[in-house]
């Protein structure tokens, strides 16, 4: 397990501490000029407050990056962006690209800004705080990433802030999260590794904004790249024992996620869109539709982000009206 400890103002961390019903939030960066890859999904992400009081007040699970307009962000995470209102985001966005030298947004203007998602935050009380690990450089302004923190060089250092975040001892919390599993991904692998369903699991917001990022704001099936119209959808839903990881998920224009999830289309574990011949029975209209059948869909560059074949079998299984 890797952990990044990341530079944030006071402000922010105060304001979500106050606020413990947020489980999503949002560490968001000034501008989108570059990618967050520093640690995985399922990590660890600790806040480390500015000079003077220079300490790790807190932490969270990393659930992805992405960049997206301000306004989404603001409509995506609200309170969890650390402020009261995207007034007060712009204002503080602008405040550290003064510092930085970096242009301001301009009135009407809504930039692309790096989202930093974290879901289950815990922030600390003000005499239960640690200091920064003994390696971090005051210089560091933006933060610095550990792997392998279970080993004898981080151990007695990250394990017991791990314990904390976690609100349980980390060994307890793997076995916990081996029991959520459900049939679509219960598979044996490494501890840490890929397979562990769990690590890889998303805070809701962050499903949406992760895939418009890993599906490069297109559309899965059709290529369509007008960004309103696209939604997370759902390959096993989460009401169905499904859950909120990029590889249960296909960025859809929105009509094709409708006739996805009343089983009109499907996307076979091949990678190939198969059309129910109920389509064309219910809606003889249908032929914008029908030829999409046998369209290979377009994927995410990292294969770990692909849809589940596991899931796809299940939604062609479960869902898809074949006759």
């Amino acid at each position: 397990m890797k952990a990044y400890v990341g530079v944030t103002d006071k402000a922010w961390a105060d304001f979500l501490s106050e606020r413990p019903q947020l489980n999503e939030i949002n560490f968001w960066r000034p501008s989108s000029a570059s990618v967050f890859k520093r640690i995985e999904l399922g990590d660890l992400f600790l806040f480390k407050t500015h000079f003077p009081q220079n300490q790790i007040v807190g932490g969270a699970v990393f659930s992805g990056f992405a960049r997206v307009p301000l306004s989404e962000a603001w409509a995506t995470f609200g309170q969890g962006n650390g402020r009261d209102s995207v007034v007060e985001v712009r204002a503080a966005i602008n405040s550290y690209r003064a510092k930085n030298k970096m242009a301001a947004i301009q009135p009407g203007e809504d930039p692309l800004i790096g989202c930093i998602m974290l879901r289950d935050p815990v922030f600390f009380s003000a005499n239960t705080t640690f200091d920064p690990p003994p390696d971090f450089a005051k210089s560091l302004v933006q933060g610095k990433g550990y792997d392998d923190i279970e080993s004898a060089a981080h151990a007695h250092y990250f394990a017991p802030i791990a314990a904390r975040v976690l609100r349980r001892p980390p060994e307890k919390a793997l076995e916990e999260d081996r029991s959520e599993e459900t049939d679509t991904w219960r598979r044996s692998g490494p501890i840490f590794g890929e397979a562990r369903p769990t690590r890889r699991r998303l805070g809701q917001g962050a499903f949406q904004l992760a895939l418009l990022e890993a599906y490069q704001n297109s559309c899965a099936i059709t290529g369509q790249r007008v960004r309103p119209v696209l939604e997370a959808a759902h390959i096993h839903p989460v009401t169905k024992g499904g859950l909120h990881r990029l590889d249960n998920g296909l960025l859809l224009r929105s009509d094709v996620h409708r006739l996805f999830d009343l089983g009109y289309l499907t996307v076979s574990p091949d990678l190939t869109v198969r059309i129910s011949p109920r389509l064309h029975r219910d809606f003889p209209d249908a032929q914008e539709y029908a030829a999409l059948g046998g369209v290979r869909i377009q994927l995410p560059e990292k294969k770990a982000d692909h849809p589940s074949h596991e899931a796809l079998a299940w939604h062609q299984s479960e869902v898809f009206q074949a006759v």
